[in-house]
């Protein structure tokens, strides 16, 4: 049974599309909350408010969605015309997004990392998912790098098309592309 890289890829970039989707929405709800607080309400004297962790991670989750759109864009349509579209723009996208990630999941970690005493109320089960969403945002972010680097370094691919679908050959012949739905390499000519 071979292994098919690029579907695992893919499936990883969809469950963290749908995941930094599941932090947009807790983290919209947060903000809705904060900047309309009921008469009486205890949080902030019941004056209005943002926590400015929150909409770093509304933004990172904005910048997961769009970037793992795009990568499965590129794996699944093989675009292999810009600089963003190599190993190498891939890495730098991810590390960029896992920097957004853990800042702003350490700090909401710190922050409201221990809400156990109040999950009776809406607001600390709301916290507490968008913290557990968080890192597991952060750790299929972490997942794609340990991937995209490990294919890296395993085949020499830092400046090849992030869709993984080709296959180095012996020096001289050229590189070889793997068609969709065939277990044979094909000549990078016949590819195109």
């Amino acid at each position: 049974m071979a292994f098919d890289l690029p579907t695992l890829r893919s499936a990883s970039y969809a469950i963290l599309a749908l995941f930094s989707l599941i932090v947009f929405g807790l983290t919209i709800g947060r903000i809705n909350y904060t900047n309309h607080l009921p008469r009486g309400d205890p949080l902030n004297r019941g004056r209005d408010f943002y926590d400015p962790d929150i909409v770093e991670l509304l933004v990172t989750s904005m910048m997961s969605m769009a970037w793992a759109g795009y990568v499965i864009f590129t794996i699944y349509r093989r675009v292999e015309n810009n600089l963003v579209s190599t190993f190498r723009g891939e890495l730098v996208g991810l590390f960029i997004i896992w920097m957004f990630w853990i800042v702003g999941t350490a700090i909401a970690t710190t922050m409201w990392g221990s809400l156990g005493f109040c999950q009776e109320f809406e607001p600390c089960r709301v916290l507490s998912a968008i913290v557990a969403f968080a890192w597991l945002c952060w750790l299929l972010v972490s997942f794609n790098f340990a991937v995209s680097l490990t294919f890296i370094l395993a085949n020499g691919a830092l400046l090849e098309p992030l869709h993984g679908q080709w296959v180095p050959t012996a020096p001289g012949q050229g590189d070889q592309y793997v068609e969709r739905n065939q277990s044979r390499p094909v000549s990078a000519a016949a590819a195109v």
